[in-house]
């Protein structure tokens, strides 16, 4: 099947890094609406743009994206504290968690709130369960961390929703008491739902690592061909581009520039904007020193909760406490879905100020841990207190 297209590229990219705005922390969380979520895996119509020149990729604003997706540090603290002096990083990251508290220092009115409410866990997995690190096949969690997500599981439906492919971040946590999504939500692997199997076409039944039923969800399965084409495409035209890394993540493709020194990033994102002209199908987003290539569908993290929620039978439910973790830009999508529902927490991994749709702050992977294990011991004593009465 022949996917590809002669037109030129909408070359649709994800908004500008968010502007600072006014979010104060909540004093209250409203149920779900009683008509619950809904779901769509229709293509966005976006209108098309004539071929770009070879400066397109600063025009564009694609450069200074790239840039913005790891600024440096003396530029967050100025932009986020004026007042705070450029090298006083630690008292710029206080002052920005006025308006992000810890999840740990708020761990109480946390669990406050979710008293006789069903906690459901959403985790991203880079930067949030591992470390961020140079080469992406080395982002191992700790057996310490591997440890504080399977209790989790024990106790709470916890998902893990990344943007690498589901199998090899399958491959990566090893952990069977989960749900899996992968490519940003568009490959889920869930319980089984007769409801939202009905509901969703690309919805099927399968089975697991164990040979158990599950369903799994697959919105932009058709463009497993296109991807794979643009894959082969990107690694051939980067080649010789020093550390510049390509992965395919089954349902998009990413451009991994950590590595690459930054006289060059211009040659990547040329690249890219070349090959996307040919596809008016697939979008750029950014992430952390990467460039994501993705199909233009009406999905994404914050979608993917929403499923899982309903597979779970979570939905409709006004006693459901949903939380999300995650560090990146894609994690946003999800942030706004529990911040426009007013039901659940955002919590965004960051160990520098940037502006988020999240409620709450943990500041590396080892508070993510530490903060696993907080709500770990908290149901157990939950549990006991329960027990004795």
């Amino acid at each position: 099947m022949e996917l590809k297209s002669n037109h030129a590229s909408p070359v649709l990219t994800d908004p500008s890094p968010l502007n600072k705005s006014k979010l104060g922390i909540h004093s209250s969380l409203l149920p779900y609406s009683s008509a619950g979520p809904s779901f769509s895996g229709k293509y966005v119509t976006v209108p098309r743009k004539k071929p770009g020149k070879l400066d397109d990729v600063r025009s564009n604003g694609w450069l200074d994206a790239m840039k913005s997706s790891s600024p440096p540090r003396k530029k967050l603290i100025k932009d986020f504290n004026s007042e705070v002096a450029p090298d006083d990083s630690e008292t710029a990251y206080r002052s920005w968690m006025l308006k992000y508290p810890s999840a740990l220092d708020y761990f109480k009115q946390i669990t406050n709130f979710a008293k006789n409410k069903k906690i459901a866990m959403f985790l991203d997995y880079d930067g949030t369960l591992s470390p961020i690190v140079d080469d992406p096949d080395r982002a191992i969690m700790s057996d310490g961390m591997r440890f504080a997500v399977r209790n989790i599981a024990k106790y709470f439906p916890t998902a893990i929703i990344s943007g690498r492919s589901r199998d090899k971040v399958y491959e990566l946590v090893g952990l069977t008491e989960l749900c899996y999504a992968g490519s940003h939500g568009m490959d889920i692997m869930g319980p089984v739902n007769n409801i939202v199997s009905d509901d969703h076409p690309n919805c099927i039944k399968s089975t697991d690592q164990l040979g158990k039923e599950v369903n799994l969800f697959q919105p932009a399965i058709e463009f497993i061909p296109m991807i794979n084409e643009v894959f082969r495409t990107l690694v051939e035209n980067t080649k010789k581009i020093q550390g510049a890394k390509v992965e395919n993540h089954k349902f998009c493709a990413a451009i991994h520039y950590r590595n690459v020194d930054e006289k060059n990033w211009p040659t990547i994102a040329q690249c890219v904007h070349d090959i996307l002209k040919d596809y008016p199908r697939l979008r750029l987003t950014h992430g952390r020193k990467v460039l994501e290539v993705r199909p233009v569908i009406d999905w994404n993290k914050g979608k993917a909760v929403e499923f899982l929620l309903e597979s779970l039978g979570l939905s409709i439910s006004d006693d459901v406490l949903p939380i999300y973790v995650g560090d990146d830009r894609t994690d946003e999508d999800a942030f706004k879905v529990l911040r426009e529902r007013n039901q659940g927490y955002g919590i965004l991994v960051s160990s520098v100020p940037k502006e988020s749709k999240a409620f709450y702050s943990l500041r590396d992977p080892s508070e993510v841990q530490e903060f696993l294990s907080c709500l770990v011991r908290w149901k157990k004593l939950d549990e006991d207190d329960e027990e004795q009465k």
